[in-house]
Formats: structure tokens, sequence, C-alpha cells
């Protein structure tokens, strides 16, 4: 009995190193890929158009003067922080934008047909926040606050387009806009965006110094004008960090 116990262990000793190379190796673990995250500073530029309605009322004479529309072309740049929540889509942000703008446009008086009334847009500032929904590299966004634009009015004479006075206006409104984007590197994304702008109106006083604008009305002649702008820009971002940028999200 003891030669048959010996015997039946040694011949499972020689087996089993068999039994075990034959054995299925466990595959390890794939591996760990990055989703893109949002998160981060980023700077970039834009470009492209803009459109602005401006409508005339001669405060004075407590009469409208007519509307008209504007169009040109707009390039700037933006700085901003995006943070996306950690496992989440939802990305929020904060962001300062800064265009020159070539925008502009006239119409003759309706009061005055001898009058043409010119505008001309040429400085856009925006300072949003941000709240957008991320697909991996794909990010569409929502966004508002508040807008500050530079202009130009102008009465000039229809006859010979010589100005006879002009006043200039720096005004603040408000903004809402929406806009998609593509990260198409670890750093760099490229977007479409529009955004209007609601700015209101403001009083403005021409002076004539002596010359006869509407019929020679008193040295001091007041409009307001009305004023909303469009814009729709494409832009691009350079945004500092690696592929996932703060706060990387992990895809099994």
């Amino acid at each position: 009995m003891k030669k048959f116990l010996l015997g039946t262990l040694g011949l499972v000793a020689m087996v089993a190193p068999a039994l075990a190379a034959d054995l299925p190796v466990k595959a390890p673990p794939a591996p760990v890929m990055p989703i893109f995250n949002w998160s981060g500073f980023y700077i970039g530029g834009n470009g492209g158009w803009g459109r602005s309605d401006n409508c005339w009322e001669i405060i004075t004479l407590g009469v409208f003067d007519g509307c008209h529309d504007r169009s040109g072309g707009v390039i700037g740049g933006q700085i901003g922080y995006r943070w996306q929540l950690p496992n989440n889509h939802f990305v929020f942000g904060l962001e300062a934008q800064g265009d020159w703008a070539n925008i502009r446009g006239s119409r003759v008086s309706l009061l005055d047909p001898a009058l043409t009334l010119n505008t001309k847009l040429d400085g856009v500032g925006l300072f949003t926040a941000q709240f957008g929904f991320a697909w991996d590299m794909w990010l569409w966004y929502v966004k508002g606050g508040a807008a500050v634009t530079g202009s130009n009015f102008t009465i000039s004479s229809t006859a010979t387009g010589a100005d006879l006075v002009s006043a200039n206006s720096t005004r603040w409104g408000g903004v809402i806009g929406t806009g998609f984007e593509y990260a198409f590197s670890p750093n760099w994304s490229v977007g479409l965006e529009y955004d209007h702008l609601f700015m209101g109106g403001s009083d403005l006083s021409f002076t004539t110094n002596g010359v006869c604008i509407l019929a020679c009305l008193p040295v001091n002649v007041l409009n307001r004008v009305n004023q909303d702008v469009d814009m729709v820009t494409v832009r691009f971002n350079y945004r500092f960090g690696g592929f996932g940028g703060p706060g990387v999200v992990a895809k099994y």
C-alpha cells in the first residue's frame, strides 16, 4: 500500500506540469483609453461676418427718421476657461472676446432727403458665461452675458457726400449666442458661433456749429439711435494642457 501511494504521488508530480501548461492564460486587461476633456484655459482667434440694424429718431422734433442695416467683416480674439464635470458631459466656462469690425451703412433721411444718415460699427466686446454639452471631442454650447460696441454716426450731404456733423457712441447691452466646437488635436479646436447683441437705444447730440441741419434747427440736434447686431464667426482655440486636460475621464 505504501509503495502504491508513493507511485501515485510520483505520477501526479510528473503529469501536473504538463496539464498546467495546457490551461488557458487570462488575457491582460484592455488599455485604458482617455476621453477628451474640455477643462482648461484657452486662447484663440476668430473672424467672420457681422450685421447691424439701426433706427433713427429725431428727439428734437419727435419724429421717426427710418431704419437701415449694414454688414461687414469682423476679426478678433478670445480668451477663456472651461471646466468639464468629472465623469460627466456638462461643461461650464467664462470667456472674454474682442473684435475689430468694419460694418457700415447709410440711408437718405426720410425727413430731409438732402441729408444722409451714416453709421459705422468699428468694435465689439463680449463678456460671457457658457454652458455646454460634450460628446468626447465635440462640444455644443450656449453663452450669454454683456456686450459693448463702439460706433460712429454721421449726418452728411446727400448731394456732395461731405460730412456735416458726427457723434461717437460706446454703449453697453446684452448678448446671447450658441456654437459648435470640434477638437481636431490634443490642444487645438475649431468652431462655428452665432451671437445676437441687444444694444438698445442711445441718445446722441449732434452739434451743428452753425451749419443748417434739418431746416436749420438749433445748435444741438438730439437723436436716439437703436442698435442690434448679429455675428457669425469661425473660431480657432488653443487649449493649454494634455489630451484630456485637467481631470481626464477614462473609458474602459
